[in-house]
Parts: structure tokens; sequence; C-alpha cells
């Protein structure tokens, strides 16, 4: 840590969930007197393994730009996922059939990445003229979705330099011919398992050439609903059979077994079959938005996922139906009402007993810091405090 990072305040007490303040510095990119978790210069993926290693799993909700991320940031999850589907449909309108390329997801997730950071400084700032104290917001990891690696391995290869160059803890590689298909859409093809075991061994040589060994891997397997595979064997047996050779190369951190159904059978006995070879075995879920939920008499809780062996749960297409249900309603009560379905919209977003931190966009996207910084750094143009002193001086 340097010079301008040095520590100016920390608190012992706990936070309102009972969990620990964090440790408060300084940073060159805030004006004097604010500060931001130390946890700032901590690399993402050795958060993310000391999360794995402490939590009784991690669940980070998906999205598919800064913006999604920004908010589940500032409702303290411990995670954020990077969905390859929602991105298809954020960023092409189309559905999770191979269609954009390497660098084009990882340019979305570095642009997340980096504006998980900025969205820490502006809310360290607050909103002083407004009298909105200071937010002091960690940075949740980002898990990225690297679908079947976007060619053989050395399209792997410059993919994972991206991601770990953008500040990506961890990316899922999974074992489809390309191009590949949503796990949920029929006539999947798998590749031959030692070639996806090559591509897992480029993951983690890239990783540990760039410095970075705490690079999280994840390794996932379409094996249960896979209709074509070099193996005779089909269904959840192959599915074990894949996971098995994935962790016997030594390489995957967590195992990853895309299920076809919402029912918790599959799932107790994928990870019991895992576990009677690797009795320390670690998966990741899809909590997948595909399967209705609310239909199933028994849904399997995050809980119980982490009883079972699975450290980190996602829903890939969360933010997306979150989106797709919140501007829907606002859509059609603007075709029925007009501006009533607007003002509607806004008595919901400033009622007291609600903490919605798009409502007030200035805030939100960091007009208070900007301000700010630019006064701070004499950008007369940025801070009118700044044009107000130029102003007396030509009067002097």
């Amino acid at each position: 840590m340097n010079e301008a990072q040095t520590l100016t305040r920390t608190s012992s007490l706990a936070q309102a969930d009972g969990t620990p303040r964090p440790e408060l510095v300084s940073t060159p990119l805030l004006p004097d007197g604010f500060v931001v978790p130390a946890s700032r210069w901590t690399p993402p993926s050795t958060r993310l393994r000391e999360l794995l290693r402490t939590e009784p799993y991690v669940f980070g909700p998906g999205v598919y730009d800064p913006f999604g991320a920004q908010l589940v940031m500032y409702h303290g999850f411990k995670a954020v996922y990077f969905s390859g589907y929602s991105f298809a449909i954020g960023h092409l309108g189309t559905t999770d059939m191979d269609l954009y390329s390497g660098p084009e997801i990882a340019d979305g997730a570095r642009r997340t990445v980096a504006a998980l950071r900025k969205f820490q400084l502006t809310m360290a700032v607050g909103d002083p003229e407004k009298g909105v104290a200071p937010r002091h917001l960690e940075i949740p990891p980002v898990i990225v979705d690297m679908d079947a690696g976007y060619g053989n391995i050395f399209n792997v290869q410059r993919t994972t330099e991206l991601y770990v160059g953008a500040g990506v803890a961890a990316a899922h590689l999974e074992d489809q011919v390309l191009p590949k298909r949503c796990g949920h859409i029929g006539g999947k093809a798998l590749v031959p398992v030692a070639e996806m075991v090559g591509k897992l061994r480029m993951m983690r040589a890239v990783a540990d050439d760039l410095g970075n060994p705490d690079f999280v891997v994840i390794a996932r397997t379409d094996g249960q609903a896979a209709v074509d595979a070099p193996e005779p064997t089909r269904g959840l047996d192959l599915a074990i059979k894949r996971g098995l050779h994935y962790l016997d190369s030594g390489i995957p951190d967590l195992l990853w077994c895309e299920f076809s159904t919402s029912d918790r059978e599959p799932v107790v006995k994928f990870t019991t079959e895992i576990r009677k070879r690797f009795p320390d075995a670690r998966f990741a879920f899809n909590w997948s938005s595909s399967f209705k939920w609310f239909n199933d008499p028994d849904p399997l809780t995050f809980a119980e996922l982490g009883e079972l062996g699975v450290g980190f749960v996602f829903i890939t297409l969360g933010g997306q139906h979150a989106t797709g249900h919140g501007l829907s309603t606002l859509l059609g009560a603007m075709a029925e009402r007009q501006e009533q379905g607007y003002i509607e919209l806004q008595r919901k977003e400033w009622a007291s007993e609600v903490d919605v931190p798009t409502r007030s966009h200035h805030q939100f996207s960091g007009v208070p810091y900007h301000h700010l910084l630019g006064t701070a750094y004499d950008a007369a143009r940025l801070g009118s405090d700044y044009v107000e002193k130029l102003s007396e001086e030509r009067v002097v």
C-alpha cells in the first residue's frame, strides 16, 4: 500500500447486519477527508477465494452490464455474476448461441469491473450538499462466463488474458462443441475430455503467467443433457464421469454440472458421487431462471446447496428478468395513463420506506463525486467552486 493509501480511520464497531465495519483508508481519487474500504486493493481473485473459504456459500446475482453490477454492489451482495446469456440478450438482443466473441464479453466485463471501482468512490462521497452520508461499500468480485472458450486453446489463452487484465476474479468454461448452446437448449454436443482439459490447463497457465495464481477456474459439464459425445455413456452418469476427469486434472477450483430440471435428486447424486473420490470438492450451481421454481413443491434452497458442497450459487438471468418486469410495468402504465404512469413510478421510488439508489440518478451516477474531485484538482469546468474563485480574483 503506498503513502496515499495509508490508514486514516479504523472502526471496530459492527454494522447493522452484525459484520465488522471495513477498515477505511484514503485514496488519491478522493478529496481529503473521504475514505474507502482498504479491501479496494485486495486482488478480486484473492477476495473470492477468501469468501469461498469462509462462507457457507457465495451468491452472485446475474447481470450483464455495469449498471446492474453497481446495484448488486449497493445492496451488499458478496459477488457479481456476469452472465453470458444475459450479455447475449443485453448486448445483441439474441439468444445464447455463441454469437458474440471472447473480446466482446471481455470488454463488457472490463467495463463492469471498472464501474464497480468507480462506484465505490462515488458512494464514498455521498452528497454533501443534500446531507446524504457516505456509504463505504466493498467491491464484490466478478465471475464471468467464458462459454466454451470461443475457439481452440489459443482463443482461450487470449480471452483469459483479457479477463485477468480486466480484474475478473473467476471464469467458467464448458465442454460443449462450438458453436455452443445455452445449457437449456436441446441438441448439445460435447468435445473430447482431453480437449476440455487442455483448455482448462490453458486458463490456469495464463492466469499464473500473469501473476494471478488465485484466479478461480470453474469447469462446467453439460453432460447430463448432451445428445452427442465421444463416450457411449449418457445422462447424469456421463456428467459424473466428466466431472471426475476434470477434477483428476487438478485444475478446477469449482465444478459445475448444468442440470436440465430443478429436481433435487440429480444434484444430490452428482455432488455425492463426485465427493466419493474428491471429498473436498466444491461446486458451482446455476439456480436457473429457466426453471419455474414457484411451481416446485420443494425447491432447493441456497443453504441446502451449501451443505452439498456448493461454494458459488448464481441466477444467470435474474437481472434480465427483473429489468424486463420493471420496464414492462412502467411502459404498460405509460401506455395506459401517459404521464401519470411515470408519476406512479416516482411515488414508489421516493417512498420513505424503500431504498432505491437510482431514484437520485444525480447521486447514483456520481455527480457530487465529480464536482468535489473537479474542485480539488482545479478542473474549472468540473467544479463551480473553482470558477467562483477565479471570478473573485478577477474582481480584485
